[in-house]
């Protein structure tokens, strides 16, 4: 008779995750987790220090968020990541697009599918905005994120060579894009 695998650990997901909105309330928790997930592979900005400013603010509002909750082994909803769809620029003529300018999924929950959830969500989230195309960029080096998002259709359309020097290193930006009509 084989032996059964052990349980999971306390903190993995028993169900897929169930994205929502981001809720003012959700702010310092989304901030820790912005904090834990920053990684000179996929962030142009340095390192976050203190004093830290709040997650929301003027220009990052909560209804520019979707957040992935999980059902955990420990019989809580934890909020596994994030994802912020906005327009890429207030032009008239470019609001048919919509961008993604962050994602993060927490340590604890990767590999669980929680970042295709959120691309999926964001997907949907655009074109319940009206939105005809949906863009993103990522850095040059950072495969396994470019690796997803041409696993759920998105396509590179234009690299600038060397855009970023980060932590002495020069790399390529790549702007990847999603056509929301077909």
């Amino acid at each position: 008779m084989p032996v059964p695998p052990p349980p999971p650990a306390r903190s993995e997901p028993r169900t897929p995750p169930r994205i929502r909105p981001a809720a003012l309330a959700d702010g310092d928790v989304l901030s820790g987790l912005s904090l834990r997930t920053w990684s000179p592979l996929h962030a142009v900005t340095p390192r976050p220090e203190p004093p830290f400013g709040p997650f929301f603010d003027a220009v990052h509002a909560p209804e520019d968020y979707l957040v992935a909750e999980v059902d955990t082994y420990g019989g809580e909803d934890r909020i596994a990541g994030y994802i912020r769809v906005v327009r890429p620029t207030p032009l008239a003529t470019n609001a048919h697009v919509r961008q993604i300018q962050g994602l993060a999924v927490d340590e604890w929950a990767r590999g669980r599918g929680v970042a295709r959830a959120l691309l999926r969500a964001a997907v949907l989230h655009a074109r319940n905005q009206g939105a005809r195309r949906l863009t993103l960029r990522v850095l040059g080096y950072n495969t396994a994120a470019r690796t997803l998002y041409e696993a759920e259709g998105f396509a590179v359309e234009g690299v600038l060579p060397e855009e970023f020097c980060v932590e002495g290193t020069y790399v390529d930006d790549v702007c990847m894009g999603l056509s929301l009509t077909e």
